[in-house]
Parts: structure tokens; sequence; C-alpha cells
């Protein structure tokens, strides 16, 4: 069976996540790019990727994302994402891949803040949730 991809977008109000993610939850490709500079890369991984579906966090940045993708990806499906307590998730998440360093281990764990933006990981959560959904026969892409 050939894997599936997809491709998520954590839209903000100033930067926005990015991942690819296949079914079986291999990312191929994560960033974090500001608004000015994700036109040109949402457009070059989707011909590079060519993801069955385009999966965007229905929170703040909704809309410009929604109008920036029908304008720059007008045949790409999309499918709206419900982005509850993926920041929170997504944290824990950067914080467990990222372990403090130095003098700063001594840190608990519910102490620490990323040492940078991790919208990349929130990207990462909604492509996993949508295979797992998928896969349950709740989402229709």
């Amino acid at each position: 069976m050939s894997q599936g991809v997809v491709m998520a977008i954590d839209p903000g109000s100033s930067k926005v996540g990015l991942a690819v993610v296949r079914s079986d939850g291999q990312v191929l490709h994560r960033a974090v790019l500001a608004i000015e500079e994700c036109e040109r890369e949402l457009v070059s991984l989707y011909q590079r990727f060519r993801p069955q579906c385009i999966v965007v966090g229905g929170g703040t940045g909704f809309r410009a994302m929604e109008m920036l993708l029908r304008r720059v990806l007008p045949d790409a499906p999309l499918q709206v994402a419900n982005e509850a307590y993926t920041s929170e998730e997504a944290r824990r998440r950067y914080l467990r891949e990222n372990p403090p360093k130095g003098w700063r281990r001594l840190i608990p764990s519910w102490l620490r803040t990323p040492d940078k933006p991790y919208d990349d990981y929130v990207a990462v959560i909604l492509a996993e949730r949508y295979w797992r959904e998928s896969s349950q026969g709740e989402v229709q892409a």
C-alpha cells in the first residue's frame, strides 16, 4: 500500500507553521515561516509532495490563509481542522524532543518555555489528527 501525504498548516497572524506528513506518521517537512514567506513555500511544497489534502487549522488566521490557498492552489482540496489544545500539545512535544542543555536542565519542565516558535509542531499534530480521523472514517477529503 502506498503512503498518502497531507500538508498541514497552522495559520497565525504573523507566522505560519507548516508540515508535510505521511499517513504512517513520518514527517517529511516541517517549518515555521513569516506570513510574507509562506505563499512561495506553499506552492513549492505542494508541487514537490503532491499532498492529497491540505489541512488548515481553523483558528487565528484561518480566513486569510483560506483566501491565499484558494488563490495560489485553487484545485487543492482543503480540510479545516479543529485546533483545540494543539498549542499545548505542541509545546509539550517540542520540549520533550528538544531537552534543555546545561543549567537549563535544572528548571522544572512545567516552567520551561520553548526557545523558538513551535508552530510547525502544531501543524504536525493537525496532520496526525487528520490521519487518525481519516483511518476511522471521520474525514472526507
